[in-house]
């Protein structure tokens, strides 16, 4: 609600005086205080929103209304008085922050295409290096014995990539404490915490080409499996705590699969069907350099590039490896659950925290809104003297972001449920707006999902798509591809497909000539590959 002074100072006695001047008596003194003209500011206008429990209006001397239960605006800002201003990040380190979204990118293009090339050029004598991987091999749970592939690693990351691991130092300090803290929790080694670096280049919000997701990398469904949210407002898989416990949980699995780390970080990168094929492909070798060869190309790489980054970072010293101290770490910051819909905005100007430091803190919120849902928890972390003007104002910031929210112009976006998501493929001839418009969405949003810098397309290329149109609707709408001649082979009588005990969508295209698995997912709006038991199948693409 919006007051002119002239309308605040009716809570009081007014007098006009015939010098021009105000006399002003309050309900409780007999006393008259004059206000002369030059004293009463020429912007008066503030913007006072009341604590339920208070209607008391105080107005100070500069013309400021004051009482800690209001938030008031008055040239453009909010000043809530009740805490010290919070310290600000250094904007150096901010940067090195937000500009980590550019270092996956490289990571991910080294470890998918690493090569390794036995005649180079030594940066470390090679005695020298295997002195410290034995002592690196007796410190640790993981098999960091030399051998000249893991060497060509290591020497090529000195010689190419110096700049990345240096800003991997510098990064690692905001993100190393928290995952040491998880993973001792679980009681898995703590080296796993370089493990981040590789897969994400410690971006919370990196996205790889195939949908992996946060510093962790996790693929939409073994998120799911542990219980990492995805919505239109929320990726859990970006939160840095709720990813780091989820993949704790996951490798510790892992670990009790195979008996061996190296094995349990080989399936956590390409899943362990991969790992079993390649170790009957040995001869049944379960050693991971024995392996390796019979390994996807990625994780062919991902192993040595996990080895050598521990191996640089125990001896960056050495390396003359030097990075840029961090103003604040991890653990310099703290949570409160949030009890309204609020957005990044409004936090923004009333605790006095930037839009970009409030991004860095909180990678989870896609559209930097945070929702509100009586079911979940959803969580805002602040730096810990900002949380304390949170706390101490928090109905006044409700009741103020209700009242904004009422005469905002735009609608905030819907909510809209993980079960409308789907993959979808891109086929020859498509473009995004034509994509958008067929599954009900913006051009926008389908860049947004998937971290999209410009409007080009592949074939072939997998895309995110949280559907507005129930996504059964919206997958019978691509019948442009569907194989006419698979109608004519199906007959009246065999359109519907009961499920059954043992079928599965492989066994089931197997059944019918000219039907296949994507045919089924197609028909039916089937994202994954579970089936219940009676679910009616439509065995082709019946439109109306």
């Amino acid at each position: 609600m919006m007051y002119k002074h002239s309308k605040i100072l009716t809570l009081f006695s007014v007098v006009v005086c015939s010098t021009g001047m105000y006399a002003q008596t309050t309900p409780k003194e007999n006393t008259i205080r004059i206000i002369e003209a030059k004293d009463i500011p020429l912007d008066t206008t503030v913007k006072v929103l009341k604590n339920t429990k208070n209607n008391i209006v105080q107005v100070a001397p500069n013309g400021t209304i004051e009482h800690p239960n209001f938030i008031v605006k008055k040239d453009d800002k909010y000043n809530l008085e009740d805490h010290p201003q919070s310290a600000k990040y250094d904007s150096l380190w901010l940067k090195e922050l937000s500009d980590s979204a550019s270092l996956f990118d490289e990571m991910y293009e080294e470890v998918s295409t690493l090569e390794v090339d036995e005649n180079f050029l030594a940066s470390v004598d090679t005695e020298t290096l295997k002195l410290r991987l034995e002592k690196l091999n007796q410190k640790t749970p993981f098999n960091v014995e030399y051998n000249p592939s893991l060497e060509s690693v290591i020497q090529s990351f000195l010689k190419r990539k110096r700049g990345l691991m240096e800003r991997m130092l510098t990064l690692s300090q905001f993100y190393f404490p928290m995952f040491e803290q998880e993973l001792a929790s679980y009681n898995i080694p703590l080296e796993l915490k370089y493990l981040a670096i590789v897969e994400s280049a410690l971006n919370p919000r990196a996205r790889s080409r195939v949908g992996a997701t946060g510093l962790w990398q996790f693929m939409y469904p073994t998120g799911k499996m542990y219980d990492l949210d995805v919505s239109s407002y929320v990726d859990d898989r970006s939160d840095p705590i709720k990813a780091t416990k989820a993949a704790c949980a996951y490798l510790l699995k892992l670990h009790d699969i195979y008996d061996d780390w190296d094995l349990a970080l080989a399936a956590y990168n390409s899943g362990p069907g991969n790992v079993n094929k390649a170790i009957r492909r040995s001869g049944g070798h379960t050693n991971y350099w024995n392996i390796r060869n019979n390994l996807p190309r990625e994780t062919a790489g991902y192993v040595p590039a996990f080895l050598a980054t521990m191996y640089l970072f125990e001896y960056a010293d050495e390396h003359g490896l030097k990075p840029k101290n961090a103003e604040r770490p991890y653990f310099q910051t703290d949570t409160i659950h949030v009890k309204r819909l609020i957005t990044f905005q409004q936090i923004s100007e009333l605790v006095n925290v930037s839009i970009e430091e409030l991004e860095v803190l909180n990678p989870s919120y896609k559209l930097n809104i945070i929702p509100f849902i009586d079911t979940e928890d959803y969580t805002l972390r602040l730096p810990i003297d900002a949380i304390g003007r949170f706390v101490a104002n928090e109905e006044a910031i409700y009741a103020h972001v209700e009242e904004e929210l009422k005469i905002q112009e735009k609608a905030l976006p819907q909510l809209v449920e993980t079960k409308n998501q789907i993959r979808y493929k891109v086929r020859s001839g498509d473009f995004l707006g034509k994509i958008a418009e067929r599954y009900g969405v913006r051009v926008s949003d389908i860049k947004r999902w998937n971290n999209l810098r410009s409007n080009n397309l592949k074939i072939g290329q997998r895309l995110t798509i949280h559907s507005k149109k129930p996504v059964s609707v919206a997958s019978k709408s691509t019948k442009s591809n569907a194989n006419t001649s698979t109608k004519r082979a199906i007959a009246a009588s065999t359109k519907i497909h009961n499920v059954k005990s043992g079928d599965s969508l492989w066994t089931i295209s197997k059944k019918y000539p000219g039907i296949s698995v994507d045919n089924l997912k197609k028909w039916n709006g089937i994202s994954g590959n579970n089936l219940k038991l009676g679910t009616k199948l439509v065995l082709c693409d019946c439109q109306p």
